[in-house]
């Protein structure tokens, strides 16, 4: 290939650069690339902002899913911790029935029936001790102070040597599971 000026051009051409002859008759290098330059800076800079974009978006949705795992891993926690709650709560009307029946049986004076009392009071802590073991506790009520958030009152009483709002009775047991009151204990309050 021999450096003809057709072949010059066309090998400057390809480079990007073409000669133009100024006014004085000098030839110029001119760069077609500038004008090329500012297509392509606005088309990098529409990329940096889509490249810009995706990566907020790629941060959002990563914090999100953090967030995500964070949730889950609290419902897990509550489930773990609540999630026996229905079982427990129909096993306590279970403990009510076994009071209730010592209740009826505990002023008899037949020794038979002494000793069901017995067997019915063991096989009663036994069931507690179970319930405790699964998070389960028995709510102070009675000579406490009434308390809304822990006692339901069932009637108001006046009783002597007794402060204001005092527990004087617990009609049934109320329970909390883990912290969180499950059934409110149903109680007579002393009124003066």
């Amino acid at each position: 290939m021999t450096d003809t000026p057709e072949n010059l051009e066309e090998v400057k051409a390809e480079a990007g650069e073409a000669n133009e002859v100024s006014e004085d008759g000098n030839a110029e290098v001119v760069d077609l690339h500038e004008q090329d330059s500012k297509e392509s800076d606005d088309e990098i800079s529409k990329e940096m902002k889509e490249l810009l974009e995706y990566k907020d978006k790629f941060y959002y949705v990563a914090a999100e899913m953090e967030n995500m795992k964070k949730r889950h891993e609290r419902d897990m926690q509550s489930q773990i911790k609540y999630g026996n709650e229905k079982v427990l709560k129909g096993l306590l009307e279970v403990v009510d029935n076994l009071e209730r029946t010592m209740m009826a049986i505990e002023n008899d004076e037949d020794e038979k029936v002494k000793n069901i009392y017995v067997g019915v009071d063991m096989v009663k802590k036994q069931f507690l001790d179970v319930l405790k073991n699964n998070g389960l506790e028995q709510v102070d009520a009675e000579g406490k102070i009434f308390d809304p958030n822990f006692h339901e009152a069932m009637a108001q009483q006046p009783a002597e040597g007794k402060e204001d709002q005092e527990i004087i009775q617990v009609y049934q047991h109320g329970y909390m599971l883990n912290g969180r009151l499950l059934r409110p204990a149903k109680v007579v309050v002393a009124k003066n």
